[in-house]
């Protein structure tokens, strides 16, 4: 429902499963439906995308974003047919570029990878955190440290990346942080991480 939450590993999926070309589209800037300018965020990691696509030999055209509203119909068909004739003009993914289909795949997986270890992160703010424990039964790997009326902890040594938890984690709370090619900021100490609750204070 937001760009915001368009996962640079979606991308890469995308590409490796043989599509031709990924187009987003977002909100205006300045006019975000959920008042989280996640369509900047968009924008900086559509950015950072397009520099890994062409480091591995890949046309950066391929990935676009655009800024379309729900009621720029004809707006979004314009764009769509426009891409649409731009990725004819480039030809099939790889053999536009002269790249042999082996190394495509391996490039492809290599990138996904870096995404996965280097680019992109997950954290969860203490500050904002509820202990709902969704995060926590949603990870696929136990990688997330916690339970009842304890700040989450996101272990970054088993994290797979798979942005699981980003997408759980109730909006009203967002506590669950995207970082992207910056160092995730060090946990808090586990006695600090106890929430005491109204009603629960001794």
């Amino acid at each position: 429902m937001c760009t915001g939450r368009v996962d640079p590993a979606f991308i890469f999926r995308a590409f490796s499963r043989g599509a031709d070309g990924v187009l987003i589209g977002g909100c205006w800037p300045g006019e975000c439906h959920y008042v989280t300018e996640g369509n900047y965020e968009a924008l900086n990691m559509t950015d950072r995308c397009k520099k890994l696509l062409e480091q591995i030999g890949l046309n950066p055209d391929r990935l676009r974003i655009e800024w379309v509203s729900a009621s720029e119909g004809n707006r979004f068909a314009e764009i769509v047919t426009n891409f649409t004739k731009q990725l004819k003009e480039l030809g099939h993914l790889g053999v536009g570029e002269g790249k042999d289909p082996e190394q495509l795949r391996i490039d492809l997986e290599a990138a996904e990878s870096y995404i996965r270890k280097k680019l992109i992160s997950y954290y969860i703010d203490p500050d904002k955190c509820q202990a709902c424990m969704i995060c926590l039964k949603k990870c696929p790997v136990g990688a997330i440290i916690g339970g009842k009326n304890q700040i989450h902890v996101i272990d970054q040594e088993n994290c797979i990346g798979c942005s699981i938890c980003f997408q759980s984690c109730p909006p009203r709370f967002e506590a669950v942080k995207r970082i992207l090619a910056e160092p995730v900021p060090p946990p808090i100490p586990e006695e600090a991480r106890i929430i005491v609750r109204k009603g629960e204070e001794r």
